[in-house]
């Protein structure tokens, strides 16, 4: 088993920036690949990023590319989403994930967090 918890999320205006941390116990954090989700209201959950278990590869959605930037850290067992030029759209809750297969698809994706709140105001 391994544990998520998600922090860092809240209130933010339109062009501001957040760092979501996703803090992990448990099983070997550093075998894992990791993910970040969110969900909007009334919509389905959607991919946002992911890193590799060594940090050497990232791949985002195209609606976040050149603004959020994943980022993990082995030795605290922590996976970051620095969050900058955020806009009304990226509203949602957000919620990081761990699998065994670098995918966009949260079916791999065996571990999640409780979610954090984000919202970005106009």
């Amino acid at each position: 088993q391994v544990q998520l918890v998600e922090s860092g999320g809240g209130l933010v205006q339109a062009g501001g920036s957040l760092r979501l941390s996703c803090a992990a116990s448990g099983r070997t954090f550093r075998n894992y690949v990791m993910g970040w989700f969110r969900q909007a209201p009334g919509k389905d959950r959607e991919f946002v990023a992911r890193i590799t278990w060594s940090g050497d590869y990232t791949y985002y959605t195209d609606s976040v590319k050149g603004r959020f930037t994943i980022s993990r850290d082995n030795a605290k067992n922590t996976v970051y989403l620095q969050m900058n030029s955020l806009k009304p759209e990226d509203t949602a809750v957000y919620y990081c994930a761990a699998g065994s297969v670098g995918t966009t698809l949260s079916q791999y994706y065996y571990y999640w967090g409780q979610g954090t709140q984000v919202t970005v105001s106009s």
